[in-house]
């Protein structure tokens, strides 16, 4: 189901994605994409998080990590609750155009749950140097 953001409100939301940059996303069926959150001195994944347009367009302008919220069904600035800011570094879109890396200087812990990533201490078990056939 496509989701139906509030009208953006206010001078620092207002505008548009610059039309070079949108053209080259392909969005889910809910208007959405990937957006991998890496950090930009050690190269460490933090986190995954959703994007529209508008998500993207205030993580480039404003230089503070944006994301669509699937389950609230708003946006969300990384950090303005926990203190735990996201400063992009830079950004790039993938070869598919379904993806983003957004590389940050992470301020705090990355993850909702407190610790520094979304994948700490969550391994999962894997063949590791066995051929596949």
């Amino acid at each position: 189901m496509p989701h139906n953001p509030a009208p953006a409100t206010g001078a620092s939301v207002a505008g548009m994605l610059a039309p070079e940059i949108a053209s080259l996303l392909k969005k889910d069926g809910s208007g959405l994409i990937a957006a991998i959150i890496q950090q930009a001195d050690t190269g460490e994944v933090l986190m995954l998080g959703w994007m529209d347009e508008e998500a993207l367009r205030r993580t480039l302008s404003t230089g503070r990590v944006t994301f669509w919220s699937r389950s609230r069904n708003e946006y969300w600035r990384k950090g303005d609750t926990s203190g735990h800011i996201q400063l992009v570094h830079s950004a790039a879109i993938d070869c598919d155009g379904d993806a983003v890396l957004i590389k940050v200087d992470q301020v705090g812990a990355a993850c909702h749950t407190g610790t520094r990533t979304c994948f700490d201490g969550r391994e999962l078990p894997a063949v590791v140097g066995r051929r596949v056939s």
